[in-house]
């Protein structure tokens, strides 16, 4: 018990240490305008996944800051974002008057992405793979990527769907 929880005290020091230099990191890329930059890219995408969010609506911004980081592999550098995109996106539902109980369709899919994390980078795993001695922490990119990356488009499938069942269901066009 002694040794593991020294072990579980280096390990949360390690990742502490990750996670600050990529909060860092994003924070320099946001000042910098590149989060901006891509915000911008991932428009036609965003449009696409979230088509009831208005266009210059600050939860777009979030979202997408939270889907590059989830891309780089930033977990929780993804999770600020996160928290301030699903707020957003509360905002909009309730002006919509949706009952508050219930999440909105971009909720749930904003939810399913994040979940599914696209991953080019996972800066996590490969931390803990090199903390626990790995003899090689990167080889699993290759498999990461494809991995995350069926998991995504399952995601964004099953959102597709759900939003096409939901907009029938409720008697709007598809």
């Amino acid at each position: 018990a002694i040794d593991s929880s020294k072990e579980a005290v280096m390990l949360c020091i390690t990742m502490l240490g990750v996670m600050s230099m990529w909060t860092g990191i994003m924070n320099v890329a946001k000042k910098a305008g590149l989060i901006d930059a891509m915000t911008r890219a991932l428009r036609p995408v965003l449009r696409f996944l979230f088509p009831d969010i208005p266009r210059e609506h600050e939860a777009n911004e979030y979202i997408a800051a939270n889907i590059i980081a989830n891309v780089l592999g930033l977990g929780w550098a993804a999770t600020p974002y996160g928290l301030k995109a699903m707020a957003e996106l509360a905002e909009i539902k309730k002006e919509k008057g949706l009952p508050e109980e219930v999440a909105s369709n971009e909720m749930c899919t904003f939810l399913i992405l994040n979940i599914s994390s696209l991953q080019l980078i996972p800066v996590n795993i490969i931390a803990y793979r090199s903390q626990y001695g790995s003899v090689s922490p990167t080889s699993i990119l290759g498999m990461g990527l494809v991995a995350t990356l069926f998991s995504t488009a399952a995601g964004v499938l099953f959102s597709v769907i759900a939003r096409k069942c939901t907009k029938r269901r409720e008697g709007g066009k598809v």
